[in-house]
């Protein structure tokens, strides 16, 4: 027998559809990812703290889901829209079905509506508040629920997914470790490799991390210290980095000033490379503003133009905030990436530090491969502070 679920927009637009996974209710910010693969790796990206996230892809769960291919200890998300559940799934990896992992996790489902109607109107709207319910049946007062949640923007949602003590990454911690997730881009790091070379000691800021971002450091040749991001600047420069990482996160960069303060402190004393919130965060750092998109980039098919090269990555995404590229001192900024589709400023870099940073996901998981070349420009820029470690100025 099967059980309604209604999904209700804090506009007063509502959706009826088919419940599955647990049976609750869940408020958060509507948002969509058009991927048409990896929703385990979406469910368990930290930064859907906070979202209810809707597939545009038609059919889900059709390839279940196993055990390593996580970004996170656990799924974020607070709810799951889609257009088809799949109830038969098949692959040699995977351990239970999609349903299954939700109702363990707590995340409720909603299938069987237009999924297009519904992204059409939050690309027309704007993402907002909603709530889901699979126990609730009336829809007024869902969309009273929807209006009465926490708006994104102010919203600190890096405290809540930040790890509690810091950890060294290593293939203990790793879930993928009996595989080899990185064979697409093998290549790329073994040209990257010194025979014999020492390996780099990258200090990681946790503001939401995902796994397949330490997997490629690690795969790049580093040795990973994972800090929580509270950690304070004092703390980080005692473990002598070769470099710094700052992380995907969820929530609103501007309600982070102290982290921000932090941040500012670092420039200078090592490389720097963040992505994403990470991106935000330096952004700020640098003097910038940061400012609500529309709708965001969530996806694994974003085109952005290198200026430096002049190539388009293909790129995947996952970001409702962006830098205003207007705030950043272009005497020390240059600006390096741009989205094609929106003009939204991706990357920036800093003229005389080792500083730099892209708004999407080079690391993929899902996603292309394009933007490896970032996790080797790293490398380099370590490789020169270590070989000068005094003169902390770009080549």
């Amino acid at each position: 027998m099967t059980k309604d679920a209604i999904l209700a927009l804090e506009d007063g637009r509502t959706f009826r559809g088919r419940a599955w996974g647990a049976d609750a209710e869940r408020t958060g910010e509507i948002v969509f990812n058009t991927s048409m693969m990896g929703y385990q790796e979406i469910l368990t990206d930290p930064s859907y703290a906070g979202q209810i996230v809707t597939m545009t892809y038609p059919l889900i769960g059709n390839y279940g889901v196993n055990t390593e291919d996580v970004e996170s200890a656990r799924p974020f998300a607070e709810g799951f829209v889609v257009r088809e559940y799949s109830e038969v799934y098949s692959n040699w990896r995977s351990d239970v079905s999609l349903d299954e992992y939700l109702k363990t996790h707590g995340i409720v489902g909603i299938s069987e509506i237009d999924t297009r109607a519904l992204v059409r109107h939050i690309r027309e709207k704007g993402a907002m508040r909603a709530c889901l319910s699979s126990i609730d049946p009336v829809e007024s007062s869902l969309v009273e629920k929807a209006r009465k949640a926490p708006e994104m923007t102010g919203r600190n949602l890096v405290d809540v997914v930040t790890c509690g003590d810091p950890y060294e990454w290593d293939s203990i911690s790793d879930p993928q470790k009996s595989l080899d997730p990185l064979s697409a881009v093998r290549e790329a790091i073994a040209n990257t490799l010194v025979p014999g070379e020492k390996p780099f000691r990258v200090v990681a800021y946790d503001f939401g991390i995902k796994y397949y971002i330490l997997r490629y450091l690690a795969a790049f040749g580093c040795n990973v210290r994972v800090v929580p991001a509270r950690t304070s600047a004092e703390d980080v420069l005692a473990l002598a980095p070769d470099g710094i990482f700052l992380s995907n996160g969820p929530g609103d960069p501007a309600a982070l000033p102290e982290i921000v303060g932090q941040i500012k402190k670092l420039l200078g004393a090592a490389p720097v490379f963040g992505i994403c919130l990470g991106h935000q965060l330096l952004g700020l750092a640098l003097g910038g503003k940061t400012y609500k998109l529309k709708f965001g980039h969530r996806g694994g098919n974003q085109p952005v133009k290198n200026h430096r090269t002049q190539k388009i990555e293909i790129t995947s995404h996952n970001h409702g905030f962006a830098v205003d590229p207007e705030s950043l001192d272009s005497s020390e900024v240059e600006l390096t990436h741009f989205n094609l589709n929106d003009g939204c400023l991706e990357g920036f870099r800093h003229k005389t530090l080792p500083v730099f940073s892209v708004q999407y996901h080079p690391e993929a998981g899902p996603g292309p491969h394009d933007a490896t070349y970032l996790f080797e420009e790293f490398i380099a820029r370590m490789r020169e502070h270590r070989a000068s470690p005094e003169k902390i100025v770009e080549a």
